[in-house]
């Protein structure tokens, strides 16, 4: 979704012009917050689509912290990281924590959460079937292959009884952590990206709430299963290097995202699929 702004008709130029005027001599201004030569410049990596209109007002948000913020668009979730690592961002936000955390224990990342921004409880989507109870034995269920969101989605299923999981397993589940699967669902793993998009090829998919508007997956008629909100690990973040965690400029980022207009943007360019998560 992108906000568009049309002229207004000359006669209401005018007017307008002549009230921003009077504003201004009475102190204040119509115009939009101009980023300054001494605004603190940063990059911020994000994914590509609905992020980046969102990202549009916390880049003007960033201007009433002195931050001048240029968003840097990313195609998938192993590019941010790496861009974050190097150098290439100061910053970047489109993750949760139990990613963030197996990226740092096969990458070796020096990467640390500064704040939290929104979350989008994963669901279970189907053409097929309209609800749980609908899904017949051997129904082909599509499922995330990366470690994190794999786990995410398994205790989808073992919440709605479909699968049971082994005792003690954590949040990086996988199919082989399947004890009982009374339904004999075929489990099939697929890259993020891509699950939604194989919806018409397979029974059902749990997919994360992004990549199912990417979809064109429409919670009102194709999610029949939602993961809860409530005490969700998978909340996202701005995260930053480790060593820059205490910098100024950190605090001015987190708070230009950390707002009512921020948070009404959630609401709006995510038709109601995702929320505030501070």
């Amino acid at each position: 979704m992108t906000f568009k702004f049309e002229s207004a008709p000359a006669t209401r130029r005018t007017i307008l012009g002549g009230l921003a005027l009077a504003l201004a001599i009475g102190g204040l201004s119509l115009a939009p917050v101009a980023a300054r030569a001494e605004d603190k410049a940063i990059k911020v990596g994000i994914i590509g689509g609905e992020d980046e209109d969102l990202w549009r007002i916390v880049v003007e948000e960033g201007k009433k912290h002195g931050l001048a913020i240029e968003t840097v668009v990313f195609s998938d979730y192993t590019q941010p990281n790496e861009a974050l690592e190097r150098g290439e961002v100061d910053a970047n936000a489109f993750q949760h924590k139990p990613y963030l955390d197996n990226q740092i224990q096969t990458q070796g990342y020096h990467i640390t959460p500064v704040g939290y921004t929104a979350v989008w409880p994963i669901g279970l989507y189907s053409r097929k079937f309209k609800s749980i109870g609908d899904i017949t034995e051997g129904a082909v269920i599509g499922v995330p292959n990366d470690p994190s969101n794999e786990g995410r989605a398994l205790r989808v299923l073992q919440a709605e009884g479909l699968i049971k999981l082994k005792d003690g397993t954590g949040i990086l589940a996988t199919a082989t952590d399947i004890v009982e699967n009374p339904k004999k669902l075929e489990i099939k793993e697929l890259d993020a990206g891509i699950v939604g998009r194989s919806i018409d090829d397979l029974d059902a998919a749990v997919v994360n709430t992004d990549w199912a508007l990417k979809s064109g997956l429409k919670p009102e008629t194709d999610r029949i299963a939602q993961e809860s909100a409530q005490d969700n690990p998978y909340n996202n973040f701005i995260a930053v290097k480790t060593d820059r965690k205490d910098e100024a400029w950190v605090k001015d980022l987190v708070a230009s995202y950390q707002n009512d207009r921020v948070k009404e943007g959630i609401v709006a360019i995510y038709k109601g699929t995702g929320q505030a998560a501070w």
